[in-house]
């Protein structure tokens, strides 16, 4: 999950001004939170809800949308695409059948915290209907939770990788070298979720997966939060430095959520 928050805030200052390398600072002074790292944590406050309070896994579906209601409304200027604003600020918890990638960039507390694989494929899938109930919508969490998951159980990057294929049919084999260079902005999770997981497989530790993930160019913030969380489960930390510059970053409610959530899952 700080690995979700960490590739975030690096990718922040570069989505509306995409570079196309890895040699980039990793922090600078407009370096922030955006919406992604708000839903982040509102999905991570779920779950710890729905454990704290003994309600199993049936009413689940209703706390992920009371928690993105929630923390979205106390960070209204986050960054928040339209569509989904607008469901902010509205009185439904219906779905408005989004296919964005916005169900992706906030899943990665799910892959962290079940410790089977069908509980963390369903409960992906809840955190994403209730808003991006699309199937390319709960395709994009889904598979982002689950290549947390196996990473966590010590699946190699060949296995990840042929799972996610087989299961979520994205094509994994292209080469970022090629992707970087016709690539444009997409925030569709069939646009970018493949995108984001090819950056985690050609990376060799956390820092060089998220400046790669930068690298592509496109909604850098977001796919920065996909990969950033995957590579986080897979090398089993981020670095301390970027750990201690990210949380700096982030505001007292927050960063608690984040310290309950590394406290009960051990990360």
């Amino acid at each position: 999950m700080l690995g979700a928050i960490a590739g975030d805030i690096i990718g922040s200052v570069y989505e509306l001004d995409n570079i196309k390398t890895e040699e980039f600072e990793l922090f600078d002074q407009d370096s922030r939170f955006t919406d992604d790292t708000v839903m982040t944590v509102a999905v991570a406050n779920a779950v710890l809800n729905i454990e704290s309070k003994g309600n199993g896994f049936e009413n689940s579906r209703d706390i992920y949308a009371a928690r993105l209601k929630e923390y979205g409304r106390a960070y209204p200027n986050a960054g928040y695409g339209g569509m989904f604003g607008k469901w902010l600020m509205s009185e439904t918890f219906e779905p408005y059948g989004s296919f964005g990638n916005g169900s992706a960039m906030r899943v990665s507390p799910i892959g962290f915290a079940f410790d089977d694989l069908e509980t963390v494929l369903r409960e992906a899938e809840k955190s994403a209907a209730v808003t991006h109930n699309h199937i390319e919508g709960i395709k994009g969490a889904q598979a982002v939770a689950a290549a947390i998951f196996l990473a966590r159980q010590n699946k190699s990057k060949s296995e990840i990788k042929e799972f996610i294929k087989e299961r979520f049919g994205y094509d994994l084999d292209r080469k970022l070298d090629d992707i970087r260079q016709w690539y444009r902005f997409d925030v569709t999770c069939q646009g970018s979720v493949p995108e984001a997981i090819i950056a985690f497989l050609e990376s060799h530790d956390y820092e060089s997966a998220v400046r790669k993930a930068v690298s592509i160019g496109g909604d850098s913030d977001t796919i920065a939060c996909i990969t950033g969380g995957i590579a986080h489960a897979f090398y089993g930390e981020v670095p301390q430095d970027i750990a201690e510059k990210a949380l700096s970053v982030l505001d007292k409610r927050l960063s608690e959520v984040w310290d309950r959530f590394k406290s009960k899952y051990q990360l």
